[in-house]
């Protein structure tokens, strides 16, 4: 689907990256390092709008006249963030928590056009099963979910053989609730 202005997604994940090429879109990826702090007292089920707006402010400084999409994904355990673990040992404790429990994946979204900027978010709450230590090592040592938060992905193993209930966008989860941005991005089309 071709847009008024060039459409940019400013994100390093893959995941990302294929569901809005699926979803039709043409568009260009730019990725730069950008800082990921915020503020101790923000609500956690606003990080990862928050992060979205940032990162978003950021890539409007270097490119123009384009549509650029920014999202941050965060998953919220009893009102705790869990982000992505630093190793194995951050990675088995976090998939422990989340054993057996409910917890809700929160993507914030940011699309900045020349004619403003639409900010959102998206909450899916998923349940896994209770996961033997030897499942979470086993997609530990398979999957190294080292870049993703709460250190699982649901298109993979363990999403496979965990996951028990979601209520609201699977794709959400993967990393881009890609129905809602293509509704919004439709207001931009040729």
């Amino acid at each position: 689907m071709n847009l008024r202005h060039p459409l940019i997604l400013a994100s390093n994940s893959p995941r990302r990256q294929q569901l809005l090429r699926e979803a039709g879109f043409n568009f260009e990826v730019y990725t730069e390092q950008v800082d990921e702090s915020y503020p101790a007292a923000l609500e956690k089920t606003g990080v990862g709008e928050y992060l979205a707006r940032k990162k978003s402010a950021f890539y409007c400084k270097k490119l123009s006249n384009a549509i650029i999409v920014t999202a941050d994904t965060t998953v919220v355990l009893d009102n705790q963030l869990l982000e992505k673990p630093a190793d194995e040992k951050e990675a088995f404790e976090m998939l422990t928590r989340l054993s057996g429990r409910s917890h809700d994946v929160i993507t914030g979204v940011c699309i900045a056009a020349p004619d403003g900027t639409d900010a959102f978010s998206v909450s899916t709450r998923v349940t896994f099963k209770g996961l033997t230590n030897g499942e979470i090592d086993y997609y530990i040592s398979n999957y190294k979910p080292f870049d993703k938060a709460g250190a699982y992905g649901i298109q993979e193993w363990i999403g496979m053989i965990g996951i028990t209930g979601i209520e609201g966008s699977y794709f959400n989860v993967v990393g881009l609730p890609i129905q809602e941005v293509y509704q919004r991005l439709l207001k931009y089309r040729l």
